[in-house]
């Protein structure tokens, strides 16, 4: 059973109740002793949170955003972040429709989890941000037809940057991959935070709504779309 909470990004009131896209917001965050519970307030969870405005802000009432704060911190082998989102994609049916397509976005671990939840038949297409992942976690995933967008930084030093791109290579096979590789950007995302956030905003609004970054400067993700697969800044 998942204690995990679903935080909407706006008020249930202004929330739309018939939305055309629902985005999952997942937090990263390292394992502590034991299964130590999510706090609101600790910094892996509150870094998401503008984000999540900024992809409610691009979706202009056509997105219902929502933040999941996962049941432990880091990734209890018991009960993992995965196992919280097949808990908030079936919670977010529930209100508002089986029917609805579902981008994740994921920061850290939250990345690696949103990339093994994408098997889900709700998920169309994922960010993995700065993701925390191993090369093998596509192997049995059997993982087709997703969008993937995979947003780190070259100066990780957490996460390192080449298994994200191994990893990336292995999901290419089945599904539309891209990467971007950010020059200065670090585990945090505080350096270049602008560009992680449009990044996610961008391919998540092209994604789950079929609206276009354009060609304006700086739109990495319409090269992209536009069959680049790895794009450095």
């Amino acid at each position: 059973m998942s204690t995990a909470k679903l935080v909407p990004v706006k008020k249930p009131s202004k929330q739309p109740v018939n939305p055309d896209g629902i985005v999952i917001v997942v937090h990263g965050g390292a394992s502590r002793r034991g299964q130590m519970m999510v706090s609101p307030t600790q910094l892996s969870v509150l870094r998401m949170i503008p984000l999540a405005r900024r992809l409610a802000r691009a979706g202009k009432g056509r997105l219902a955003v929502y933040r999941l704060l996962n049941s432990y911190r880091g990734w209890d082998t018991h009960h993992t972040p995965v196992h919280d989102i097949e808990w908030a994609i079936s919670r977010v049916a529930e209100l508002h429709g089986v029917d609805v397509p579902v981008a994740l976005v994921g920061h850290s671990l939250g990345g690696r989890a949103a990339i093994l939840a994408a098997r889900l038949p709700a998920v169309r297409s994922v960010v993995a941000l700065a993701a925390f992942v191993y090369p093998a976690d596509a192997d049995g995933l059997g993982l087709r037809d997703r969008w993937i967008l995979f947003v780190h930084g070259v100066r990780d030093r957490i996460a390192p940057v080449q298994r994200a791109e191994a990893l990336a290579q292995r999901l290419a096979r089945t599904n539309e991959v891209g990467f971007l590789a950010i020059r200065r950007g670090k585990h945090a995302m505080l350096a270049e935070h602008g560009t992680f956030e449009r990044a996610a905003s961008d391919f998540v609004t092209s994604t789950l709504l079929g609206t276009s970054p354009g060609t304006r400067s700086g739109s990495l993700v319409a090269r992209i779309l536009g069959g680049e697969s790895y794009v450095r800044t």
